[in-house]
């Protein structure tokens, strides 16, 4: 750990760990569960939180706690489907914050460390390590980013704590454990909030980009074809029939070759529209029609 305790102190009052609850029956809950524990960070002294959107997608209650034990209830004032982040807000004044710092300048190599809740109190856990890739990343749900922050310091607790530079700046979010070898964690960059900061408060989402289209599908790539892992239960695509191990050879006429090319042809197209999947299933070739959705409309 390179980060000295008196900078580790002076950033500590400013996180928080929040336990959010979301009803048995939301689309969310067979999936990430009914009760939550994350991290977040304080980004302003009004009560603004930045943490990661799937902590608290469909959550009805929502607590945070603060490091002196202080608990304030709060709401979801923001919601970003397409970075994954996600903005609190608690009825509070003069809270400490964190100073944001867009990551940009962050190079492999370069010092950074993670704080997280303990996941069972108000307690805090430190990790430190070093940024290994800033290159882009791509999910097997349907998400992907052109610009991740990959460290190999462990998340020392639950997903949305602040990862900081050496001088005490949260630079990225922190989204998940990798658990491959030296590639420990991977974090959202937080220009994602900075840049789009004034609409998401004021709007709640980013109504600056149209809604685009999605499937509700889990995939990964196979010899240079998609290959359909999972489909989401009452998703488009599950409606629609596509099914696990399906090999998606095109869609709309297009050769899909990889994961991302994919996401960037789906992502051309607006929710509702129809994208026509030619999938490779026992043997045979068929096509299947996908009235695609909005993936803000099903898990809001």
């Amino acid at each position: 750990m390179n980060a000295s305790i008196k900078l580790i102190e002076q950033v500590l009052p400013a996180t928080v760990s929040i336990h959010s609850t979301v009803p048995q029956q939301h689309p969310s809950a067979m999936l990430l569960g009914s009760e939550r524990m994350g991290s977040g960070a304080v980004v302003s002294a009004e009560g603004y939180i930045l943490t990661v959107n799937y902590i608290v997608i469909g959550a009805t209650s929502l607590q945070v706690t603060l490091l002196d034990n202080t608990q304030y209830d709060a709401e979801i004032v923001a919601q970003d489907f397409a970075s994954g982040t996600a903005v609190l807000k608690v009825v509070a004044n003069g809270l400490p914050s964190v100073p944001l710092q867009p990551s940009r300048d962050l190079k492999p190599g370069d010092d950074v460390f993670l704080v997280a809740s303990s996941g069972e109190d108000s307690g805090r856990r430190v990790n430190g390590g070093a940024i290994m890739s800033v290159a882009p990343f791509d999910a097997y749900w349907e998400y992907a980013t052109d610009r991740a922050l990959v460290c190999t310091a462990m998340n020392p607790g639950p997903g949305g704590g602040p990862m900081f530079d050496m001088n005490g700046r949260m630079v990225g979010i922190t989204y998940l454990n990798l658990n491959e070898v030296g590639r420990f964690s991977l974090a959202i960059p937080v220009e994602n909030f900075i840049q789009h900061k004034d609409e998401l408060l004021r709007y709640g989402r980013r109504v600056s980009q149209p809604s685009r289209a999605w499937i509700g599908i889990y995939s990964y790539t196979l010899r240079e074809h998609l290959v359909i892992a999972g489909v989401l239960p009452g998703g488009p695509g599950d409606k629609a029939g596509l099914k696990a191990g399906d090999v998606v050879l095109a869609i709309d006429s297009q050769e899909v070759s990889d994961r991302r090319k994919f996401y960037d042809y789906l992502w051309g197209k607006r929710a509702g529209e129809t994208v026509l999947f030619r999938v490779f299933r026992n043997n045979s070739v068929r096509d299947i029609a996908v009235i695609s959705g909005s993936v803000e409309q099903f898990f809001g």
